[in-house]
């Protein structure tokens, strides 16, 4: 399998070039805050001081997982495929989001354990229905993590524009995001087991009991490609594929909540320069997110206690990389508008 190679957007001379053209535009010093560094991200991303949102696309991968038969969920398995038919009948919350910011939507069975049949706005590259049970066994063979990755470097190189944001459904990936997060940052495990879709306390014990046993079991699995494979699903793995890809495209990376994060865990593993391209749309409500944004040193735009993943923190983030984008190619400079500069 051919990994994309991931250039580091690092260019001193057009980033003094961004930071001047930012600095002369009618405004105090830095009085736009994180918009400003936004708008230096993304000109780095496109070797340019003229920035353009085109075309901004959402790619939501749905997969179940094999670990839901420990109890790990407080929501049945079939939620995965009747939230893709809510999808694909437009009722979702990323509908209304990604619609209402003028963004195309692309849904994704990476690996449900449901037949849809031939379905318009579908992409079907399912794997097999749903991962292995990782309490048991490893959730998926190398050959099919590779499938997965390739799938989801295929879907990113045919897909036009300039940002690529990145959502899921499955029930139990929760439970296979934090098992990644503990392998991949060291951190405690109560750190990274959260309630998901809304376990009680004694859930989340559960949950907790359930990943330390399947640590336990597979021992010496430190790799993250390997460690993908023991614990994540189909729909991590597709979604780290299609990062690592639009990475080397030099498309913006719109990042969601703690699942997405989770495959970014993996993505950064084998190529650390991604998170040149990473704009991280929030901070999600599910325990673990916070630090493991941090373990990346993220900076997210947003904090709404948002946790239904979908990719709606993507969504709901677009608008302020319009504004980035448009204030640093429409707002005046000094010059421009006749307007006096700063005496200090």
């Amino acid at each position: 399998m051919h990994l994309p190679h991931i250039a580091p957007t690092a260019d001193a001379a057009l980033e003094q070039a961004l930071l001047d053209a930012i600095n002369n535009k009618t405004k105090p010093l830095g009085s736009l805050g994180r918009l400003e560094t936004l708008a230096a991200q993304l000109g780095l991303i496109q070797r340019s001081t003229t920035v353009r949102i085109a075309n901004p696309a959402i790619l939501v991968f749905a997969g179940d997982h094999g670990v839901v038969a420990e109890g790990v969920s407080a929501y049945p398995q079939d939620v995965t495929w009747q939230m893709v038919e809510n999808f694909l009948a437009n009722g979702a919350a990323i509908n209304v989001f990604a619609r209402q910011n003028g963004c195309a939507l692309h849904v994704v069975d990476a690996g449900v354990n449901h037949d849809f049949g031939e379905r318009p706005g579908l992409l079907d590259r399912k794997v097999a229905p749903g991962t292995r049970n990782f309490a048991v066994e490893p959730a998926m063979s190398r050959p099919q993590l590779e499938t997965a990755l390739e799938h989801g470097m295929a879907l990113v190189r045919d897909l036009p524009g300039t940002v690529v944001g990145f959502g899921e459904m499955g029930i139990g990936n929760t439970t296979a995001a934090a098992a990644i997060m503990h392998k991949l940052t060291g951190l405690p495990l109560s750190q990274c087991v959260g309630a998901g879709t809304g376990l009680s306390l004694e859930g989340v014990q559960r949950k907790q009991q359930v990943i330390e046993a399947a640590v336990a079991r597979h021992t010496g699995v430190n790799d993250a490609f390997d460690v993908l494979a023991t614990f994540g699903g189909f729909e991590i793995a597709m979604m780290a594929g299609a990062m690592l890809k639009a990475a080397e495209l030099r498309k913006v990376l719109l990042i969601d909540g703690f699942i997405v994060t989770s495959a970014l865990l993996v993505a950064a593993r084998v190529q650390p320069a991604i998170l040149d391209y990473c704009v991280f749309a929030h901070c999600s409500n599910e325990n673990g997110h916070r630090l493991m944004l941090e373990s990346l040193g993220a900076q997210p735009l947003l904090q709404l206690d948002l946790r239904l993943g979908e990719g709606t923190g993507s969504a709901l983030a677009l608008p302020l990389l319009h504004a980035a984008a448009n204030f640093l190619g429409e707002m005046a400079t000094f010059a421009s508008a006749q307007v006096s500069t700063s005496s200090q």
